[in-house]
């Protein structure tokens, strides 16, 4: 059983940076692939990024290629995502999440956290 807790998150405005943590326990955290997603009142669980197990290999999805960055730190049991240049349109709660399969879709993964609200104004 893996708990995943996300921070981070806040009110920026349009352009601006910033980077939300993923803090996991309770298992063998590099044993999972690490997936950021994020829902927007009204809207479906959408994909934001994946990282390998490894850290070798990313995902992301094409709204945030080139401007979000996704990493790890096995040794600290942690997962990142570095937001740059963000836009009104990324505003959403933001969470991580672990399965054993580097994947984009939502409904395999057997771990979430609890969220995080990301607000962006424009």
């Amino acid at each position: 059983q893996v708990q995943l807790e996300e921070s981070g998150g806040g009110l920026v405005q349009a352009g601006d940076s910033l980077t939300l943590s993923c803090a996991a326990s309770g298992g063998t955290f590099n044993r999972y692939a690490m997936g950021w997603f994020r829902q927007a009142p009204g809207q479906e669980r959408e994909f934001v990024a994946v990282i390998a197990w490894s850290g070798g290999s990313t995902r992301y999805a094409d709204s945030v290629k080139g401007r979000f960055t996704i990493s790890r730190d096995n040794a600290k049991n942690m997962v990142y995502l570095q937001m740059n240049d963000l836009k009104p349109e990324d505003t959403a709660v933001y969470y991580c999440a672990a399965d054993y399969d580097t994947t984009a879709v939502a409904a395999q993964y057997d771990y979430w956290g609890q969220g995080t609200q990301v607000t962006v104004s424009s």
